[in-house]
């Protein structure tokens, strides 16, 4: 692909867009920086807060680890930590920095401090709001911050009453304001460009989720991390480099969903999907020698791929995004090990014909054993091919060519089970 093609930069800016780090789940972490610019606007630490989320976001809040908060979980503890402690400035890494007197306080501040969590009346998946509330000499101030459609799209501003910033939000949630257009986003655009972009414009954003993903990925396997899925795959089924590439991404997701002070380098505003999209890539490439080139293009490759499927769901939704992102590291695991393009989009199709039923019932621990799952599709996927054998048009939701059977799984992941969603936060939440 040509630099003066309008695909390249556009593709490069998608990257820079969605390949950000974060520390913890990226849920929580999101209400965190809306209680910490909300505490800014209020001018201080809050008396109170309200929060008002939409049901996606109650899912993948609930059942995690907040980091630098002495273990504490869900949403409250979310919000305390960024009004305690938030450096809002700091994006997803908003409490990356907490100190050990914080967490004292941020545990106190969440047993003395009332703090209201209501679901959200909202078409979005994701949407959330903060409400702080500070009285000083008699007056009441305050400070309210919308988050909505992405993890740091910042929608809406209030301070003391007053609107200092109000951004239409799309009903769809899939035109986010600010975004690089990813309509410009093909599986032949993605190979085009991920086999010629020039490696220093996209050197800095893969090194450094090489570099975090890495660090976190060996964390989860030398320590006692949720679950340890990593630990049991490579006792279990041996030290191959397939179970490595399933063990190291699962490892990773452990370590994250468990409070791991060490940041991700997310995907499609999901650090699993981060880890299951480039993990198993660098496995694969220690594994085959691979050159520095030939990693780095791998894993432009698995991120764009797994940016194009996840487009057209959404961000939030009963379709476990570790299945795009598994299918995605099938197409850069071809990649190392000479395929084609044909290689590469048959691994993705195979893939997806196998894991797509896996449902998003929130994040937490089984988080890492669903991603195994994935990536091990993707890896069936590239072998099946490989091997001469491929799911064909009619085989259920697959059709001819590549993106007909995305937009089928987009299809069944964005409409087709959103009422399976709402039914497991209605689960989840004891209704």
């Amino acid at each position: 692909m040509e630099k003066a093609d309008k695909r390249y930069r556009a593709y490069v800016a998608v990257l820079e867009e969605e390949l950000i780090p974060a520390m913890g789940c990226t849920e929580p972490i999101a209400i965190a920086l809306a209680a910490a610019r909300a505490r800014d606007l209020a001018g201080g630490v809050p008396d109170r807060m309200e929060l008002e989320v939409s049901g996606s976001i109650v899912k993948n809040a609930k059942s995690v680890v907040v980091p630098h908060t002495g273990g504490l979980k869900g949403i409250e503890a979310a919000a305390a930590a960024g009004a305690v402690a938030g450096d809002a400035g700091a994006w997803l890494e908003v409490i990356a920095h907490v100190d050990d007197n914080a967490i004292e306080r941020i545990v106190r501040y969440l047993d003395t401090t009332p703090i209201e969590v209501r679901r959200a009346d909202t078409d979005l998946d994701f949407d959330l709001v903060v409400h702080a509330y500070r009285n000083e000499g008699g007056a009441t101030h305050s400070g309210t911050v919308r988050i909505a459609e992405y993890h740091t799209n910042i929608v809406c501003e209030h301070q003391d009453g007053v609107v200092l910033r109000e951004v239409p939000v799309a009903s769809d949630g899939q035109t986010a304001e600010g975004l690089t257009d990813r309509s410009l986003l093909s599986m032949e655009g993605i190979w085009d460009f991920a086999t010629t972009v020039d490696i220093d414009d996209i050197r800095d954003v893969i090194g450094r989720q090489i570099a975090c993903n890495s660090a976190i990925a060996e964390e989860g396997l030398s320590g006692n991390w949720g679950a340890n899925i990593g630990s049991v795959l490579l006792a279990s089924y041996g030290d191959d480099v397939k179970t490595r590439a399933c063990a190291w991404a699962a490892a990773g997701s452990d370590a994250r969903m468990s409070g791991c002070e060490l940041p991700v380098v997310i995907n499609s505003g999901s650090g699993n999907q981060g880890l299951t999209a480039s993990m198993p890539i660098i496995v694969y490439a220690r594994e085959l020698g691979s050159s520095e080139e030939e990693l780095y293009r791998a894993l432009v490759l698995s991120n764009l791929t797994a940016i194009h499927q996840k487009t057209g769901i959404g961000r939030l939704s009963a379709f476990c995004g570790a299945v795009c992102a598994g299918a995605a590291a099938g197409a850069g695991i071809a990649y190392l090990n000479g395929g084609g393009y044909k290689d590469a989009v048959h691994a993705v199709v195979n893939a997806l014909s196998i894991v797509s039923g896996i449902v998003c019932d929130g994040a937490k621990p089984s988080c890492a054993a669903k991603i195994a799952m994935s990536v091990n599709a993707g890896i069936l996927g590239y072998e099946m091919y490989r091997a001469g054998q491929q799911f064909y048009d009619g085989d259920g939701i697959v059709k001819k060519g590549v993106e007909n059977t995305i937009g089928n799984v987009c299809r069944v992941g964005r409409d087709g089970m959103r009422a399976t969603n709402d039914e497991i936060i209605r689960i989840m939440l004891g209704n």
